[in-house]
């Protein structure tokens, strides 16, 4: 998979990230990891900071300049286009994300329990951790775009 190829199938458009589209993710961000740690919410729900996780793959693809377009199947592709944006630092966290993403799909469209208290817990560390490897990244790489 590469940049190209993606704009091709139209499944990415170019775009200049602005610090005010990264600062409304960053927001979602803070507020899926703040409800995480609320710990009278379900498994499930904690479980649901896989949309931190989410959120914090696209902040990766608009400062690469490819943001995703609307197609089917956005989630798994917000992942793999941050492999693109983001490089072998990020496969071992883009991994375990895809496989939370399978098991969040369960978790919203068909069974309630599914999630486990140490798989919530892992998932919010992950999803914090994912967040500050990103944020070092934009550093890095983007300085304009810091917060």
């Amino acid at each position: 998979m590469s940049w190209k190829k993606l704009q091709t199938e139209r499944r990415v458009r170019t775009h200049k990230a602005n610090k005010k589209e990264l600062n409304e993710l960053r927001a979602l961000i803070a507020r899926d990891l703040e409800d995480a740690a609320i710990q009278e919410l379900s498994d499930d729900r904690r479980f649901a900071t896989y949309n931190a996780a989410l959120q914090t793959a696209k902040m990766s693809n608009a400062c690469a300049g490819y943001p995703l377009a609307s197609t089917p199947g956005h989630h798994r592709l917000t992942f793999e286009a941050a492999r693109l944006a983001l490089g072998a630092s990020a496969a071992r966290p883009l991994d375990f994300f895809e496989a939370c993403r399978r098991k969040r799909n369960v978790i919203d469209y068909d069974h309630a329990s599914v999630a486990t208290r140490t798989e919530a817990e892992e998932i919010v560390a992950e999803a914090n951790d994912f967040f500050e490897l990103v944020e070092h990244w934009i550093a890095a790489n983007h300085p304009k775009l810091n917060p």
